[in-house]
């Protein structure tokens, strides 16, 4: 990650080759400035200003610039240089006539690649963006690295990535920001949070079941808790998944990934908080201990919980979760998770819904949203539905048999682990692209979480 600190350098206007920036409605009018040279490979290469569109523009002598298409000139995008950054070749680059602002994350993002698993090839050398902002690197940068920090955890195979690595992940982020670390498992997992337990108990012995906390920063700051889902693959237990659904389950951490990257955030960006940051890890496995439809689980908050589905694993992990941070009264609690496909097909797969038990808390992350680009939707916590989560025989069950508002059932499960009057926000997101975009690869990609940080700037920078 550290390598994204060579890719955005300050402006001392030192030799760099010139990015020109055009968007559709502009592009007549520069096409008829420029020189014949320049019209005749323009138009050689297709060149029309659109959006992602790239061309080398050939100078007087040896040297060349470069234009790109963006969407508008006046209000660039994060994503508008992310092309120019996986396309161009190594060297330093400059945006001609202002700063590259907000798209300076894009060129960091762009250059991202997930090559663990692949035959060495020849790496190409890194593309430099020089911006008069140095004030800005640092935070485009921790966000870059927050963002990436979710690719990677999220695209490892679960056979790399079970609930051990992603304890070992959490403790790399500890000992990089001086949080404390507190891990529970075995026997005391069983006692004190029985359903991450539950949900973990069919894993094999070095993957068996955990909550891991990290604690960070001063107590007299107000509290605040992230949580995140960390099923580190998913079957569906003994509700077992058909192939094609299973096939992406290494991402059911995904929730997880988010987390821990907006905790690394919170951490390296000083905000003045005491973070708790609780993981529940788990694998949900087919094994003769895994637990049952119809089983009845006690939880850490005291409600029982029929087991309606196995394959609604992780509202289950995650209410425990919720019981124990509440127990810490902080101001607010977020949490992610990779919950349900029925928010898939409400909102496909770029657009995380949101719920929220308090507006105040909502209008902060949509407006988080909107601020770093970072789209994501809030839906409602209709309380009427809590009836599809009744039982016959516990508290409630963990599952609808309503085969509608899947995506809120789920959330209104989790809401009633939540303490009246403690503010707390759900991102279901998806954390996967499927098909890849500028700066956003195919695999593992953070949704959401530039939108909660921000949102959590704005409320807690000094």
């Amino acid at each position: 990650m550290n390598d994204l600190l060579t890719l955005l350098q300050p402006d001392k206007r030192q030799p760099a080759t010139a990015l020109h920036l055009v968007d559709k409605k502009g592009f007549d009018s520069w096409l008829k400035g420029q020189p014949a040279r320049v019209r005749q490979s323009v138009s050689a290469q297709g060149f029309r200003g659109e959006g992602y569109q790239l061309a080398i523009l050939p100078g007087e002598q040896a040297e060349w610039s470069a234009v790109l298409g963006v969407a508008n000139v006046d209000e660039l995008s994060p994503w508008c240089l992310a092309k120019a950054a996986e396309a161009l070749p190594e060297g330093k680059y400059r945006v001609e006539g202002r700063d590259p602002g907000p798209a300076a994350l894009g060129w960091l993002l762009g250059q991202y690649r997930f090559e663990r698993y692949k035959k060495a090839e020849r790496k190409t050398g890194p593309r430099v963006l020089l911006t008069s902002e140095p004030a800005r690197i640092e935070e485009f940068v921790l966000i870059a690295q927050a963002v990436n920090l979710v690719r990677d955890l999220v695209n490892l195979p679960a056979g790399d990535l079970g609930p051990q690595e992603l304890e070992a992940a959490v403790r790399d982020v500890a000992a990089e920001c001086g949080a404390e670390i507190a891990v529970t498992s075995g026997a005391a997992l069983e006692e004190g949070y029985p359903m991450i337990a539950a949900v973990g108990r069919a894993a094999t012995a070095d993957r068996s079941p955990r909550l891991v906390e990290l604690e960070w920063g001063d107590r007299r700051h107000p509290r605040i808790a992230i949580i995140g889902k960390g099923v580190c693959f998913d079957s569906g237990g003994l509700d077992i998944k058909q192939a094609a659904w299973m096939r992406l389950m290494k991402k059911d951490m995904g929730g997880a990934a988010h987390a821990l990257a907006l905790a690394r955030l919170v951490m390296k960006g000083r905000l003045p908080v005491r973070l708790h940051l609780l993981i529940p890890a788990v694998e949900n496995s087919v094994s003769g201990a895994a637990f049952r439809p119809g089983d009845v689980l006690k939880s850490r908050k005291g409600l029982t919980v029929e087991v309606d589905n196995t394959d609604a694993e992780g509202r289950l992990i995650l209410a425990d979760a919720l019981a124990k941070a509440a127990e810490g009264e902080p101001e607010l609690i977020l949490d992610f998770a990779t919950l349900t496909g029925a928010a898939r097909v409400a909102l496909g797969p770029d657009l995380p819904a949101l719920f929220a038990n308090d507006d105040a808390l909502a209008e902060s992350l949509l407006a988080g949203s909107e601020a770093a680009a970072d789209p994501v939707w809030r839906l409602p916590l209709w309380v009427p539905y809590e009836d599809m989560l009744s039982s016959d025989i516990a508290d409630m069950s963990n599952s609808s048999d309503v085969p509608m508002a899947g995506a809120v059932t789920a959330a209104l499960f989790l809401n009633k682990f939540v303490p009246e009057g403690l503010p707390w926000a759900h991102f279901d997101t998806y954390a996967w692209r499927g098909s890849a975009k500028p700066g956003r690869p195919k695999g593992g990609d953070a949704f959401g979480l530039r939108a909660a940080w921000a949102a959590l700037s704005q409320r807690y920078r000094p």
